[in-house]
């Protein structure tokens, strides 16, 4: 119960402020569909999560420090671009089939979540701890105790902001950090 509880409270104190949290506002104002979202989520970090318990110690020993560096940076980058990218949502909200913001944030979450500090410390947790299940469990519910919250924010927030005001500030949040990891300035990764 320990790995538990430890790698609840280190993945949802990590979270606060993360690129993921900030993701999950963008969806938030992107889809307007917080249940889907929230679902989406919890799914990705199951599945990021389980596999860094199991094969995100291999990962760190087959890719160089500056490798990952400049992937993430880039990958950074290309959210920056993406985040600015104006689709019918912010015109049709409500118009997306049953799966569409579901699967976006699966997806997103997923890649997103590669690399990430919550991801790593999954790995530093099971291998502490040698209990996948139980730290795999933690770390998630710490994603979502960070996440659900902003999501409930972001929807709210869309409907008294402007979706080209949150494009504009998550593209720039997104190009900084890119930028700064490139540089290896700060433990973005």
């Amino acid at each position: 119960m320990e790995s538990f509880l430890v790698s609840t409270g280190v993945v949802a104190i990590a979270e606060i402020g993360d690129k993921t949290q900030l993701l999950a506002l963008l969806l938030a104002a992107r889809f307007r569909k917080p249940v889907a979202i929230i679902a989406g989520i919890f799914i990705a970090t199951v599945a990021n999560h389980t596999l860094a318990a199991w094969v995100g110690t291999l990962a760190a020993e087959l890719l160089s420090a500056d490798v990952m560096r400049w992937v993430l940076g880039l990958s950074f980058i290309a959210m920056s671009a993406w985040a600015l990218v104006p689709d019918k949502v912010d015109d049709e909200p409500r118009q997306y089939g049953h799966f569409g913001a579901f699967l976006a944030t699966v997806v997103a979450f997923f890649l997103l979540e590669m690399g990430d500090k919550t991801q790593i410390a999954t790995v530093a947790l099971a291998a502490r701890f040698d209990n996948v299940l139980w730290v795999a469990m933690g770390t998630t519910l710490g994603m979502m105790i960070a996440n659900v919250p902003a999501v409930l924010l972001g929807d709210a927030v869309t409907k008294r902001v402007s979706l080209k005001l949150v494009r504009i500030i998550a593209a720039l949040i997104f190009a900084v950090i890119g930028v700064l990891t490139l540089l290896n300035v700060g433990a973005f990764f």
